[in-house]
């Protein structure tokens, strides 16, 4: 029997509640092993000078969420299941990060207080009966500022009828393959490694379809018909769409999901038109605010046609409701104030900063690598010398702080050594010396 030692203060209000609390933090902790027996609550009681009932009470509590089992003729003992907590892991002293994934944006520029002010208007000014369930495809007015949005930036062909609101894109590519009923999906080749698991997840059949200098081969296509790209700017060669090959995509009879992941961040001219607006019976548009914004604010659309739209409407109210409301009315006065736009124009100018000084850095340190794709969006492509290994090239990088990836594992065919690199969150200054202290890293590691 378990010898227990309680403190008590009676200042602090409830007894009955601080037993309770002694005794469940002693059992996660590890003190008070599964099936320790606890003294009689009569016992205790003359122990701790309570009344008896005060430990009855403590010990019922525990009883009901599964610490402790009564049993007749047994006492109350520690219930089985009941688990020490896991060890904190003590923290490590590493090198500055600049990245979590390649693709990630500067956290640190998310625009705080318009985004604050945003929620308080929605807060002061929308009425209570908003906030019950909505749409599943979204509140009306985050999806007519949307339609908006689209068509002035992306050149989309869009109304707020055949736009829904989702998670991001990966819910929203989740959901338009759950309405097709597992299609032969064409993918890029090289493809976002994170993006295949949640693809097959669907049941889709994926057929991948080499990317070159211009783009996805169009002429690869037979026999597929659903094909998802990233036509503004691949991922990972950072490639776009050319002429050519747009206007054969849009030749060619089958669907097409469009991912406009970071389209808007275009630092050398005005960003290309989306294809959904020269086909917006047959492509579908995807887009979300991760990159513009902040990933964790779950909030992106699809563009569809009609009856696309419509399916993957039901859909989502029969997964999960909908969207946060609060959020998308933010989002649409975010939108409708010129915020977004505001916000826009300011990383667009800081992150092309830090390209340019990545670039520049990579000329000078490491001039045996080529870098490409730095037209638009948020990473570059590395192409190392034959020589060298891509993994072991992507981990120096990681070890001085930079997101890096190889492009091995994004691709289901053999390829040259490459690495995909992050510089949104790599500020100007600082890119310099970490090129610098890479060379010195991979001086030891390279190949023959």
């Amino acid at each position: 029997m378990a010898d227990l030692h309680i403190p008590i203060n009676r200042d602090r209000g409830a007894i009955a509640g601080q037993i309770a609390g002694h005794l469940r933090e002693s059992i996660r902790q590890g003190r008070l092993e599964p099936g320790t027996r606890l003294p009689a609550s009569r016992d205790l009681a003359g122990d701790l000078s309570v009344s008896r009932g005060v430990v009855v009470e403590a010990y019922e509590q525990l009883v009901a969420e599964g610490f402790l089992l009564a049993k007749v003729g047994a006492g109350t003992v520690v219930a089985p299941m009941a688990r020490r907590e896991p060890e904190p892991v003590p923290a490590r002293e590493c090198a500055p990060y600049y990245g979590h994934r390649p693709t990630s944006p500067d956290l640190s520029g998310f625009p705080r207080e318009r985004w604050l002010a945003a929620l308080k208007h929605v807060l002061t000014t929308v009425p209570s009966d908003a906030f019950d369930y909505c749409d599943p495809g979204g509140v009306i007015e985050l999806r007519e500022e949307l339609a908006s949005y689209l068509k002035r930036v992306r050149a989309a062909d869009v109304s707020p009828d055949n736009l829904v609101i989702v998670g991001g894109v990966a819910q929203g590519l989740s959901l338009i393959l759950h309405v097709l009923r597992s299609p032969r999906l064409g993918v890029e080749d090289p493809t976002s490694h994170r993006q295949v698991p949640l693809l097959r997840r669907t049941g889709a059949e994926l057929v991948p379809i080499p990317v070159d200098e211009e783009g996805l081969d169009v002429g690869a296509l037979d026999g597929v018909d659903t094909v998802l790209v990233t036509p503004a700017h691949q991922y990972p060669t950072g490639v776009v769409l050319s002429p050519a090959r747009r206007a054969a995509l849009m030749e060619w009879g089958g669907l097409v999901l469009e991912d406009d992941y970071d389209a808007e961040f275009r630092f050398d001219r005005d960003p290309v038109g989306c294809l959904q607006g020269l086909a917006p019976d047959r492509v579908i548009l995807s887009g979300s605010v991760s990159k513009s914004l902040a990933p964790g604010l779950r909030l992106g659309w699809l563009a569809a046609p009609p009856d696309l739209a419509d399916a993957v409407r039901r859909a989502r109210g029969e997964f999960d409701l909908g969207s946060p409301v609060i959020e998308q009315y933010a989002l649409a006065h975010f939108l409708r104030s010129g915020g977004y736009d505001r916000n826009l124009r300011r990383m667009r100018r800081e992150y092309r900063r830090r390209r340019d000084a990545l670039v520049r850095a990579l000329a000078e340190h490491l001039p045996e690598v080529s870098v490409r794709g730095i037209e638009a969006g948020l990473h570059a492509y590395i192409d190392l010398p034959e020589s060298w290994d891509e993994r072991e090239a992507a981990a120096a990088a990681e070890a001085e702080g930079l997101s890096a990836e190889p492009v091995g594992p994004m691709r289901f065919a053999e390829g040259p050594p490459a690495i995909v690199v992050g510089f949104a969150r790599l500020p100007a200054h600082h890119a310099p010396d970490v090129v610098r202290r890479l060379k010195v890293r991979m001086s030891g590691q390279r190949k023959g």
